[in-house]
C-alpha cells in the first residue's frame, strides 16, 4: 500500500497481528494511522457536478466535505439525482446537507455567475 498522506508516498507493509495491525515503512505516525484505517475503515472524498440554471456556466462541480465511507459512495452520489441550483453559486455553499447521515456535505467547489 502507498501511503498518500503527505508526497514522501511511502510504500507501506500490513500485517494483522493477534492485537490489531502491524504497519512498517511508514517514515512518520500519520503513515501508520492511514494504513489501519484504510484497512478496517477506507473512506474517499466524492466529486461530481450538478446542472446550474441561469449561470455562466453550465455545472457546477461539488465534492464532499469530508471523506465518506468507500461502501457509500454510489448511494453518496445517487442523493446528487435531480439536484439543480440556480446561479448564483459560490464556492463552500452545500448542495446537499448531511449526506446519508455521514456528517458529510456535498459543497460546490467553484463560483457560478449568474449569466
Amino acid at each position: 500500500m502507498i501511503c498518500i498522506c503527505c508526497p514522501m508516498g511511502c510504500r507501506l507493509t500490513v500485517e494483522k497481528t493477534a492485537d490489531g495491525y502491524s504497519v512498517t515503512g511508514n517514515t512518520c505516525p500519520r503513515g501508520k494511522a492511514y494504513a489501519i484505517d484504510e484497512m478496517t475503515e477506507p473512506k474517499r472524498m466524492v466529486t461530481s457536478s450538478v446542472p446550474v440554471d441561469n449561470g455562466n456556466y453550465k455545472t457546477v462541480s461539488v465534492k464532499t466535505s469530508v471523506s465518506v465511507p468507500k461502501e457509500l459512495i454510489f448511494e453518496a452520489l445517487k442523493t446528487l439525482g435531480g439536484v439543480r441550483l440556480d446561479a448564483p453559486v459560490k464556492i463552500g455553499d452545500v448542495v446537499v446537507k448531511n449526506v446519508l447521515g455521514t456528517g458529510a456535505d456535498f459543497v460546490a467547489t467553484r463560483n457560478v455567475d449568474r449569466a
